[in-house]
C-alpha cells in the first residue's frame, strides 16, 4: 500500500484488471482519488521491483550479447585483417574501415534507440496511452478491502425508482433507528449497487430479486471520504431488472444544521419531557425537543442511505414511529396512524410524487396550526404552540400565492396539502421541500404589534420564493448543482414577478434592484464565477449558493423577459415546464424551450450563453455626438494584485440595451438595440439633449457616459424626476462604481449625489447612503478619523433634512415607512441630529415600564439602539430577549446588543451564540456582521472568526452560505496591507479545502480593492471634503 500523493506528478498506468477478484471491476469507473486517501495498486509491494524495469534490463542485457557476438565473428574473420609472418597486425584496409564504421553506427543508434524506447515496449503488457483522468486506482473502504468506485458522483448501473423509509427519533435519547427498502433498475449489468451514506451506523443490508422470492444478504463496503457505500451482489444484476436493496441503520440526531437534527426550545407551559433548558439562566422554563431535517444540499445521506443527487429521482413512502403526545409532518398527507408499543404510536405517509432526496422532509414536534382550502390543496401554518397567534399573516399570503403560480404556469400545484412550518432553530431563511416548507420564525412569523413594514416585505418575499420552488425545483430539478441557478435563480425571479403583481404597495422592485448592485459588486472580483459553473466537491456545491446563484440567475431572467416580451417569456416558461416536469433539466433545456416560442426570429440560446457561461458583466461605454452614439462593450473587472488577475479581453455578450431620451422618457417611450459586437453605432432620428441606458436596471451591465455625464448630472439637479427612481438609483451606482475603477473621478459622483437633499424615493436614497457609508467605514478603519467625520457631515448635509422630517411612529405607506426605519437606524447608530436623545427617552419609558410598553415597530430598532450604548439599557434588552416570544422583536433587540462599544458584551454576544446558549447559532452570521461594523468590533469579528474556525467549521459546513457570510463580512472593512497578509497567512495556514474556498478569495479581492481604493481617493477625498 502506497500514498496517493506518491502519484501526483507521474502517476504509473498500473494495470488492475488481471487482478483476480470477486467482483469485476470496469476500467472506466475509475479515476484519481484525493490526497487523504489510502490506496492499493497493483504489482507495486514494498520491496518489489516494478516488472517493467526488470524486463526492461533483460532486454538490454540480450541485445548488448547479441552485438558481442557479432563483433567476436568479425575479428575471426581471417579475410578480413592482413598479417605480417610475426603475427603483428598491419594497417586494416580501407573497406574494412569503412565496414567497421558502418556496424559501429548501426549498434551505437540500436543501443540508443533501446535507450531511449519506453521501457513498456519490452513487457508482455506492452504499452497503453496513459489518461491521467482515468487511472486504474481504488480507493480502501473502511474494512480494509477494495471499494469498487472511486469518483464523486454514483455510477450510472442502478437508478432509483421507489424508497420504503421507517424511521423511529428518540426525543428522549436524541437518537434515531431507520429502515429503508431501496427498489432499483438496472441499467448495465453490475455486481455492485453504490449510494450514499454519511454517518449511518449500517447493521445490516441485504437483496431481494426482481421476483421478490429470494432474500440474500449482501457484504457492504463503506468509504466515508465520499459519503459513499456498495452493496455487494451475491451474482450479476442484470439489465432491465428491478432489485429491493434493504438496509437497517442507526444513528444520532445531528447537532448541526443538516440532516436529521435536534432543537430545543423553551416552553413555560409545557409538562413534556421535563428537561431544564442551559438557557434558563433567570428564570426556570422547560425544554421541549422539536426534530427536523435540512437535506439540501447532501444532507439526505445522514439520515437514510440514498441516491443522494438531483437526477436520481423516486417515489417515497415514509412511515415515523413517534410519542403518541407528538406530531409528525412530512411531504405528503397522512394516511393511517397505528399503534406500535405503549406510548408509541406509527404515521404513515401516502407515496410521494417523483421527486429529488434533497427534497425529503420530516418534522417530529409539538405544533399547531391553522389552515385554508384552495383549488383542492389544503394549506396549513405549523407553529409551536406560543407562536400561533403570529401565522395569520403567512395563511392569507401563501394562499395568494398559490392561486397566482397556478395561473401564471398554467400548472396546478400537484399535492392535496401544502405545510409551511416554523423551525425554531433553522439556519437558512427557507427550504423549499415538496408539500413540506420549513421557515426560520422570523421568514414566516407575523407578529401586528411588533413587526415592521420591513418584516412584513421580508415575510412574503421569503414565502413567494419558496412556492416558486414548487415548481421551479421541485416539479423541474436542475440535473445537477453546476444549474442550481435553474432552481434559485428561477424562484427568486418568480418572487418580485409575484410580490409586484399580488401586493405592488410592497415595492418589491426596490430590494431587488438593490440587491442587483450588491450581486454586482461580488461579479466585478475576480473570484467570481460563471452563473452555470463545474462543481464536484461538497464545498464546491455548498458555495453554490451564493448571490450569483439567486439574485444574477434572477437578473438575467428580467433581463430577458423585457428583452422578448412579458408574453413571450411566460409562454417559453409553460413550455419548460410541460416538456420537463417529473424530471430534470440543464440550461440548454430553457433556452430550447424558449426557441420553440420565438419561432427561428431569435437564437436565445445563442444570446443567453454569453451570459451563463461567462462570469462578470459587461462595460458599456457611451459617447454622444449630436445624434451618433457609440457603442462599445468591455468587460467590467476591478484590477487586483496582478498574480490574481485573469484577462477576459476575448469576453463578449450579447447585451439587449435599452435607451430613453429626452424627447420621450416615459416607459412606453423604451427603445432597444441587441450590442452583439465589441463595438456598434446607434443613430437617432433626431439629436437629443440627454440619453439614459439600461431603462430602469433591466439589464445587468454597467454604463459610463463619458461625456454625458455632465448632462446627467445637470439634469439630476435641475429636474432629477425626469428620470424613474430606478434610474436614478442605478446611475448613483455606475458613477461610484466606475470610480472605484479609475474610469470617472470621486469628484463627479460627489457631484451627482449633491441632488439627493431633494429625494424622496426610497431606492436612490438608499443607494446615495451606502456609498457614503462605505467610504465612511473605510476611513474610519484605517484611522482616519477627522476625513471620516466630513465624510459623515456630508451625509449629514444631504439627509439631516429628511432624518429630521420622520415621525416615532408606523404612519404612512408601506416604502415610507420602511425608509424611516432605515434613516432613524442609520442617524442613531452614528449619533446624527437629536435621533438618541428621542430614541432614549422612548428606550426609558419602555424599560420603565418593564417592557410592556408598546413601541412604534418601524423605529423599534433606532430604540434599542440606542438604549443599547448604556450598560443598564443593554442588560435590560439582554432579559428582555431571553423572556420575548415575538421573533421579530427579537431580532431588533439581538442587532442592537450587537452595536454596543463594549467589548466584552461584544465578545460573550459571539462566543454565545456559537454555544447556541441564551442566543441561537443561527444568529451568529448576523451578529458577526453587525459587530465588525463597528470601529470597536471590526477587529474583534476577524479575531473570533480565527479562535473559533474549528469550531464554526463543525457547525455550519465548509462552503455553507453562514460561512461565506462570516469571512466576507468579518473581512470587508480592512484596508491594509497588513490586514492582507494577515487573511492570507490565516487560510493558508488551514486545509485545502478552506485555503480554496471561494469567498477566502473574494475577501482578499475585497481588501486588496479596500487598499487600491484608498491609495486612489485619500488625497482626492481631502480636497472635496
Amino acid at each position: 500500500m502506497i500514498e496517493n500523493s506518491m502519484f501526483e506528478e507521474e502517476p504509473d498506468v498500473v494495470d488492475l484488471a488481471k487482478e483476480p477478484c470477486l467482483h469485476p471491476l470496469d476500467p472506466d469507473e475509475v479515476e484519481y482519488e484525493p490526497r487523504s486517501s489510502r490506496l492499493l495498486v497493483r504489482g507495486l509491494g514494498e520491496n518489489e521491483m516494478d516488472d517493467d524495469e526488470e524486463d526492461y534490463e533483460s532486454s538490454a542485457k540480450l541485445l548488448g550479447m547479441s552485438f558481442m557476438n557479432r563483433s567476436s565473428g568479425l575479428r575471426n574473420n581471417m579475410s578480413v585483417y592482413r598479417q605480417n609472418p610475426n603475427e603483428s597486425c598491419l594497417v586494416p584496409s580501407t573497406r574494412t574501415m569503412v565496414v567497421c564504421t558502418v556496424i559501429l553506427v548501426i549498434a551505437v543508434s540500436l543501443i540508443m534507440a533501446i535507450y531511449l524506447l519506453p521501457k513498456c515496449i519490452f513487457t508482455k503488457e506492452g504499452c497503453y496511452k496513459k489518461n491521467y483522468t482515468m487511472e486504474l486506482i481504488y480507493p480502501l473502504a473502511t474494512n480494509g478491502k477494495l471499494f469498487p468506485w472511486s469518483k464523486i458522483r454514483l455510477p450510472p448501473d442502478v437508478v432509483p425508482l421507489h424508497y420504503d423509509l421507517v424511521l423511529q427519533p428518540n426525543l428522549t435519547t436524541l437518537k434515531f433507528a431507520g429502515s429503508v427498502n431501496i427498489v432499483v433498475n438496472v441499467i448495465q449489468v453490475t455486481w455492485k449497487i453504490v449510494l450514499h451514506s454519511s454517518g449511518l451506523n449500517i447493521m445490516k443490508a441485504t437483496i431481494t430479486s426482481a421476483g421478490g422470492q429470494q432474500t440474500k444478504p449482501a457484504e457492504f463496503l463503506e468509504y466515508p471520504l465520499h459519503d459513499q457505500i456498495a452493496i455487494m451482489a451475491p451474482e450479476a444484476l442484470l439489465v432491465g431488472q428491478n432489485y429491493t436493496v434493504n438496509i437497517e441503520y442507526s444513528s444520532n440526531l445531528s447537532d448541526t444544521y443538516y440532516g436529521f437534527y435536534k432543537i430545543s426550545y423553551k416552553d413555560e407551559n409545557s409538562e413534556q419531557r421535563k428537561r431544564m433548558c442551559k438557557c434558563s439562566q433567570r428564570k426556570k422554563v422547560i425544554c421541549q425537543w422539536f426534530a427536523a431535517t435540512q437535506f439540501e444540499p447532501l444532507a439526505a445521506r445522514s439520515a437514510f442511505p440514498c441516491f443522494d443527487e438531483p437526477a436520481f429521482k423516486a417515489t417515497f413512502l415514509i412511515k415515523i414511529k413517534r410519542d403518541e403526545k407528538l406530531s409528525t409532518l412530512s411531504n405528503m398527507p397522512k394516511k393511517a396512524t397505528t399503534p406500535v408499543t405503549n406510548g408509541i404510536v406509527q404515521d404513515e405517509f401516502f407515496v410521494s410524487l417523483k421527486m429529488s432526496t434533497y427534497l425529503v422532509a420530516f418534522v417530529v414536534a409539538d405544533l399547531k396550526n391553522i389552515s385554508r382550502e384552495t383549488n383542492g390543496s389544503l394549506v396549513s401554518i405549523y407553529a409551536i404552540p406560543q407562536h400561533l397567534n403570529q401565522v395569520g399573516y403567512a395563511l392569507n399570503t401563501a394562499v395568494k400565492l398559490l392561486e397566482f403560480y397556478q395561473k401564471y404556469f398554467l400548472i396546478n400545484y400537484p399535492l392535496e396539502k401544502l405545510d409551511l412550518v416554523a423551525i425554531p432553530d433553522f439556519q437558512s431563511g427557507a427550504m423549499e421541500n415538496w408539500g413540506l416548507i420549513t421557515f426560520r420564525e422570523t421568514a414566516l412569523l407575523f407578529d401586528s404589534n411588533t413587526s415592521s413594514a420591513r418584516d412584513k416585505k421580508l415575510i412574503t418575499a421569503v414565502i413567494a420564493h419558496e412556492l416558486a420552488h414548487q415548481w421551479f425545483g421541485n416539479l423541474v430539478t436542475m440535473e445537477w448543482w453546476n444549474d442550481l441557478w435553474l432552481n434559485e435563480g428561477f424562484a427568486t425571479f418568480m418572487e418580485y414577478v409575484a410580490m409586484e403583481e399580488i401586493f405592488p404597495e410592497l415595492h418589491s422592485d426596490e430590494d431587488f434592484l438593490n440587491l442587483i448592485f450588491k450581486a454586482m459588486m461580488k461579479d466585478s472580483l475576480n473570484s467570481s464565477h460563471p452563473v452555470s459553473s463545474a462543481v464536484q466537491s461538497s464545498e464546491q456545491i455548498e458555495e453554490m449558493f451564493d448571490a450569483l446563484s439567486y439574485i444574477k440567475g434572477a437578473s438575467l431572467l428580467l433581463m430577458l423577459k423585457h428583452y422578448l416580451t412579458k408574453d413571450v417569456f411566460q409562454a417559453g416558461i409553460e413550455v419548460y415546464l410541460h416538456n420537463h416536469n417529473y424530471g430534470s433539466a440543464q440550461s440548454d433545456d430553457l433556452w430550447d424551450s424558449m426557441n420553440e416560442v420565438t419561432n427561428g426570429t431569435l437564437d436565445v440560446k445563442k444570446l443567453m450563453k454569453t451570459w451563463i457561461q461567462h462570469k462578470g458583466f459587461p462595460l458599456v461605454t457611451i459617447v454622444r455626438k449630436r445624434n451618433v452614439i457609440s457603442l462599445q462593450q468591455e468587460k467590467f473587472l476591478y484590477h487586483m494584485e496582478p498574480e490574481n488577475w485573469t484577462s477576459d479581453t476575448s469576453y463578449l455578450w450579447h447585451i439587449p440595451l435599452t435607451y430613453i431620451t429626452s424627447n420621450c422618457n416615459f416607459t412606453h417611450c423604451t427603445s432597444a438595440y441587441l450590442l452583439d459586437q465589441k463595438s456598434a453605432v446607434i443613430e437617432l432620428p433626431e439629436e437629443v439633449e440627454w440619453i439614459k441606458f439600461n431603462v430602469d436596471m433591466n439589464g445587468y451591465y454597467i454604463v459610463h457616459y463619458a461625456e454625458d455625464w455632465k448632462t446627467l448630472i445637470d439634469l439630476l439637479k435641475k429636474n432629477h424626476t425626469a428620470l424613474s427612481p430606478k434610474d436614478r438609483a442605478n446611475l448613483i451606482n455606475n458613477i461610484f462604481s466606475l470610480a472605484g475603477l479609475g474610469k470617472e473621478s470621486l469628484e463627479k459622483a460627489f457631484e451627482l449625489i449633491d441632488y439627493v437633499n431633494k429625494e424622496s424615493s426610497t431606492s436612490p436614497l438608499t443607494q446615495a447612503l451606502f456609498q457614503l457609508s462605505h467610504i465612511y467605514s473605510l476611513l474610519e478603519k484605517k484611522g482616519e478619523q477627522q476625513l471620516a467625520v466630513r465624510v459623515m457631515h456630508r451625509i449629514e448635509h444631504l439627509l439631516g433634512d429628511k432624518i429630521d422630517q420622520q415621525h416615532w411612529t408606523d404612519d404612512g405607506t408601506l416604502s415610507e415607512r420602511e425608509l424611516r426605519s432605515m434613516l432613524l437606524a442609520f442617524a442613531c447608530t452614528h449619533d446624527m441630529r437629536n435621533c438618541r436623545t428621542t430614541a432614549n427617552e422612548m428606550f426609558k419609558k419602555w424599560m420603565k415600564s418593564n417592557g410592556t410598553m408598546s413601541l412604534p415597530s418601524d423605529v423599534m430598532k433606532a430604540i434599542f439602539i440606542a438604549g443599547a450604548k448604556s450598560s443598564d439599557g443593554w442588560e435590560f434588552l439582554l432579559k428582555m430577549y431571553s423572556s420575548s416570544v415575538s421573533e421579530a422583536e427579537k431580532s431588533k433587540m439581538i442587532e442592537a446588543l450587537s452595536t454596543t462599544e463594549d467589548v466584552r458584551k461584544l465578545i460573550w454576544l459571539m462566543q454565545n451564540s456559537l454555544e447556541g446558549e441564551v442566543i441561537r447559532a443561527q444568529e451568529l452570521s448576523h451578529i458577526v456582521s453587525t459587530v465588525s461594523q463597528s470601529l470597536t468590533g471590526h477587529l474583534l469579528a476577524w479575531d473570533f472568526v480565527k479562535e473559533n474556525w474549528e469550531k464554526l467549521t463543525r457547525k455550519f459546513h465548509l462552503g455553507s452560505y453562514t460561512i461565506q457570510n462570516i469571512i466576507t463580512l468579518s473581512t470587508s472593512q480592512f484596508a491594509t496591507k497588513t490586514h492582507l497578509l494577515e487573511v492570507k497567512s490565516f487560510f493558508e495556514a488551514k486545509s485545502e479545502e478552506s485555503s480554496q474556498l471561494r469567498c477566502v478569495k473574494e475577501a482578499i479581492d475585497t481588501i486588496q480593492l479596500n487598499i487600491q481604493w484608498m491609495e486612489r481617493n485619500l488625497a482626492k477625498l481631502q480636497e472635496l471634503l
